[in-house]
């Protein structure tokens, strides 16, 4: 057994890993292991650690159905958030912040670019924005896990200028710089090696097998129930890997399937599940399993880019995202809470895991919004829903409202949540005080 596991004969680390030829597995959180050099569990560094993860869905939402009214148990949805019924307690919705710099040049990529930092955008196809969120609290404390920050995607990115601005802005939400968007995985199967893989050329090894004997050792220093958390997050990690391996045999993992002896248009990369609703489940799945082994804390899932190109052949809906935004049919409706249905599978994944005292989910902030209220752009209050309890220090059940306030940035929002993560800033984008309900 690797050493570096455990220090010594008594203590573990919470933050241990466990390690294998070209791989390295963080350890979930469990209770019955003591901090380095720690014996009062009381301290800080023996809680669950917060989680943070930021998912976008672009062009907005029907304009009769993105509501919530009431508080608690008894708050009502809108047809559009049905599919978050089962955690209204846990949820707050968050109406009338906006970004004051979304209101200037032109549409979706100006309203897109700034969305997690409130900055002025570079016109003329020019790139150049502000760090966001996501990424400040990165640099700050991502150094805490194997990956400082996780930021997928499901769509490619548009390379093109639309309305004089780069549609760069409508498909990155995480940036590391005012110059540079985040790199962004939209492949499943790399986004899972990034997790836990250390030398690609071993892609041939299982993720369990590599970390089998240290995982096997590690059973007999730990309680009953942190013995279940451990074989119920080696599961998972098992879960991803066949489902990964499975759809590359059913030919799922190609970005097209043959209908002509030979293909009449280009063949697309390898590794882009065919199915959208393939794509996005396995990219959820992963962010999960991210948090659940601790590998990352900071995560952006962008199920979409503003003004998007996807279509959705399973929901029996014929034109693309960015057409059906504007329609305000039965059919945006029906996308509408496709993408909902995301965020609440993961909420019930997040809520289905134990930590301590409280949940996952309880542990997490998961963040879900839009750069417009609805397809016809309206920018000057954003579709926000904030779910998880960000360590214990957020009361959910409300519906929060910011229309007639006079400071209602979407920075002050971003101030709060990066306060929950540790990361304590005077101003951030255009605010210099947190939300206080938040």
């Amino acid at each position: 057994m690797n050493r570096s596991l455990v220090p010594d004969n008594r203590f573990l680390s919470r933050r241990a890993i466990l390690r294998g030829v070209g791989v390295s597995m963080t350890l979930p959180w469990l209770e019955s292991l003591k901090s380095w050099g720690s014996q009062n569990l009381s301290d800080e560094t023996s809680q669950p650690p917060v989680r943070c993860v930021c998912l976008f869905s672009g062009n907005g939402f029907h304009p009769k159905e993105w509501w919530a009214r009431g508080e608690g148990a008894q708050m009502e949805l809108g047809k559009v958030l049905e599919p978050l019924t089962p955690f209204r307690e846990k949820l707050n919705f968050i109406e009338g912040l906006f970004n004051a710099e979304a209101l200037h040049g032109g549409i979706h990529s100006a309203q897109t670019g700034q969305l997690l930092s409130g900055a002025k955008l570079a016109p003329n196809g020019a790139i150049r924005s502000g760090t966001s969120m996501d990424q400040v609290m990165a640099q700050q404390i991502g150094g805490s896990t194997k990956v400082p920050s996780l930021v997928l995607g499901c769509e490619a990115s548009l390379p093109n200028v639309h309305k004089n601005y780069s549609m760069v802005y409508s498909s990155h939400i995480s940036w590391s710089s005012p110059t540079t968007p985040t790199t962004l995985e939209l492949y499943p199967a790399l986004a899972f090696d990034r997790l836990f893989r250390d030398e690609t050329d071993r892609a041939d090894r299982s993720v369990l097998d590599a970390v089998l004997e240290e995982a096997t050792s590690l059973r007999g220093r730990i309680s009953i129930s942190d013995q279940q958390r451990v074989d119920e997050y080696l599961s998972s990690v098992r879960e991803v890997e066949q489902r990964i391996e499975r759809a590359g045999q059913d030919q799922r993992l190609q970005g097209w399937r043959p209908t002509l002896e030979k293909p009449n248009m280009p063949r697309p990369a390898d590794g882009l599940p065919q199915d959208i609703d393939q794509h996005m489940r396995l990219m959820c799945d992963i962010l999960i399993l991210a948090f659940k082994t601790d590998t990352t804390r900071i995560c952006t899932l962008k199920l979409n880019n503003d003004w998007s190109q996807l279509r959705f052949p399973h929901l029996e809906v014929n034109d693309i995202h960015h057409l059906v935004s504007h329609s305000d049919s039965d059919d945006w409706i029906k996308v509408n809470q496709f993408f909902v249905q995301q965020v609440a599978y993961i909420a019930k994944r997040l809520d289905e895991t134990q930590e301590g005292e409280r949940s996952l989910l309880d542990n997490t902030m998961v963040l879900y919004l839009s750069s417009m209220l609805n397809g016809h752009h309206h920018v000057k209050d954003l579709p926000v829903v904030l779910l998880g309890g960000g360590g214990g220090r957020i009361q959910g059940g409300r519906v929060l409202h910011y229309k007639e306030q006079p400071n209602r940035q979407m920075c002050r929002l971003y101030l709060s949540m990066m306060d929950k993560m540790g990361v304590r800033l005077d101003r951030f984008g255009d605010a210099d005080e947190p939300l206080a309900e938040i």
